[in-house]
């Protein structure tokens, strides 16, 4: 088991990964109401597939530096590398949609934000997107780090500078969308995720997640 592993055991129980299933079945959808989640689509950093399980496009793809294979729907192509070495693992300007969720945080250094943002246009196809779920450290404060694998500090403002010097066009920002971890105020209660998520005032009060958009030039 590695260092990884060990970490995500020890963060989320069963109970907890269960949980996370619940709350994305209601969330991917809210998503795909902000931007389309057309394919072929990729889901960078999957973790056991809360995103890409409940994507509907026909080419589904996902890559993590585990092996998480056996925890993804059939259909899913899993490739197991890093983000940042994914230019040699799947074929290149293909993909309609990059998507990564709590990600961006865990790389060493904001360089590697930016190569990771390099490493995704290439693989988008003319205008394709990346779509980014973020813990905002500026709506988050202090409790950002209390993730011993948080390294990299990251607001809306840098997400879309690492995105122009990666050639990605901002299309939309979301600033405040998520709360900041399914261990916090999101209910996992379907009824209650799906009211919080198309009631948008609720956003302005919970968000401590920015949801943005980066778009290849056509």
């Amino acid at each position: 088991m590695t260092d990884l592993d060990l970490v995500y055991r020890t963060r989320f129980d069963e109970a907890e990964r269960r949980a996370k299933m619940a709350v994305w079945r209601e969330v991917v959808p809210s998503i795909a109401r902000i931007v389309p989640l057309d394919g072929p689509v990729l889901d960078l950093a999957c973790d056991r597939g809360y995103f890409i399980a409940h994507v509907a496009a026909d080419e589904r793809w996902a890559c993590d530096v585990r092996d998480v294979a056996t925890d993804l729907p059939v259909g899913v192509r899993f490739v197991r590398a890093s983000g940042l070495a994914l230019a040699d693992a799947v074929p290149a300007a293909h993909f309609a949609t990059v998507f990564t969720s709590n990600y961006l945080e865990h790389l060493a250094s904001s360089d590697e934000v930016i190569e990771q943002m390099r490493v995704v246009e290439r693989l988008l196809r003319p205008g394709g997107r990346f779509v980014v779920l973020q813990p905002n450290i500026r709506l988050v404060g202090g409790a950002y780090w209390d993730f011993i694998d948080h390294h990299v500090a990251l607001t809306e403002r840098s997400l879309q500078e690492a995105g122009a010097l990666a050639g990605l066009e901002t299309e939309r920002t979301v600033v405040r969308y998520l709360p900041f971890t399914t261990k916090g105020r999101l209910p996992s209660d379907p009824r209650l995720v799906r009211a919080y998520l198309r009631f948008r005032p609720a956003w302005r009060i919970l968000g401590r997640q920015t949801l943005w958009v980066g778009r290849k030039p056509a």
